[in-house]
C-alpha cells in the first residue's frame, strides 16, 4: 500500500468551515495525495460526528483524519475502521468522561483570547477582531477578511458531550503544537499531546497554520501517511 492509496480527510474546528484547509489541499493535491474536507453543522457534537462519520463512509481505502482545533474531539470520536492515523493541529483532545469544554478551559487562558457567549439563538459566535488578535494573528490581512466572512457559529452543544473512548488509544496519532496559539495555551496543548502519547511536532505557529504555515500542517500528514499507511 503507497501514499496514494491514502485519503486525508480534513476536520474543520469551530468558527471555520472547510475552506480553511484550502492550502493544506492544494499542496496534496500538487503531490498527487486525495484530500477530503468533511462539513460539520457545529450543531451538536453528535451531529457533528454523524456528518464525519458520512464523509469517511464516502472515501475508500485508507484514510488519516486530521482535525483541527474543536475537531480534535470530532475525529476523537469515530469508530471508523478506515482511519489508520489520527493528526491534531492545534486541536482539543478530551480523554474519556471528558468534554471538549473540559480541555478548553484547562490552565489560564491566554491574555489575548476572546471571551465567549452564546447570542440570542444560543450560538456563539467570534467577535470580529478575535480573529486577528487571537484565531490567526500571523494571517494577512485578505486571509483574515476571509476567514471572519466565512465564520460559522459553534452551538454549546458540541462542546458539553462527556466524551466515550477515544480513538487516539487505539490509532498512532500526531500533534502539532502551535507555540504562539492564543485560542488554545501552549501548556494546554503539551498536557493534551503528551497523555495521548502523541508524536510531538512542535512549531512557533498561531491557532490556525492550516492557513499561515500550511507547509507544516502538510509534512506532519505526510509523515502520518508515510508511517501509518506506507509503512
Amino acid at each position: 500500500m503507497t501514499a496514494n492509496d491514502a485519503t486525508v480527510v480534513l476536520v474543520h474546528g469551530a468558527w471555520a468551515d472547510g475552506s480553511s484547509w484550502a492550502k493544506v489541499i492544494m499542496t496534496l493535491a500538487a503531490s498527487g495525495v486525495k484530500a477530503v474536507a468533511a462539513p460539520l453543522p457545529l450543531t451538536s457534537f453528535q451531529d457533528d460526528v454523524a456528518a464525519l462519520d458520512r464523509t469517511l463512509e464516502r472515501v475508500e481505502g485508507p484514510v488519516v483524519l486530521a482535525g483541527h482545533a474543536y475537531a480534535g474531539g470530532v475525529i476523537g470520536a469515530t469508530r471508523s475502521e478506515k482511519v489508520k492515523a489520527l493528526v491534531y493541529v492545534a486541536a482539543l483532545a478530551p480523554d474519556e468522561g471528558e468534554t471538549v469544554a473540559d480541555v478548553f478551559t484547562r490552565g489560564t487562558p491566554h491574555p489575548q483570547a476572546p471571551k465567549l457567549a452564546p447570542d440570542a439563538h444560543g450560538l456563539m459566535y467570534l467577535p470580529e477582531a478575535a480573529f486577528a488578535a487571537a484565531f490567526a494573528q500571523n494571517a494577512s490581512k485578505e486571509e483574515l477578511a476571509v476567514l471572519a466572512a466565512v465564520q460559522r457559529p459553534i452551538s454549546p452543544a458540541c462542546i458539553t458531550v462527556k466524551m466515550e473512548r477515544p480513538l487516539w488509544k487505539d490509532r498512532p496519532a500526531w500533534f502539532l503544537v502551535a507555540e504562539q496559539d492564543r485560542m488554545i495555551v501552549e501548556d494546554n496543548h503539551r498536557f493534551m499531546a503528551e497523555r495521548m502519547k502523541a508524536r510531538i511536532r512542535s512549531h512557533p505557529v498561531d491557532h490556525t497554520p492550516l492557513v499561515t504555515a500550511p507547509s507544516t500542517v502538510v509534512d506532519i500528514i505526510r509523515e502520518a501517511i508515510g508511517e501509518a499507511v506506507s509503512g
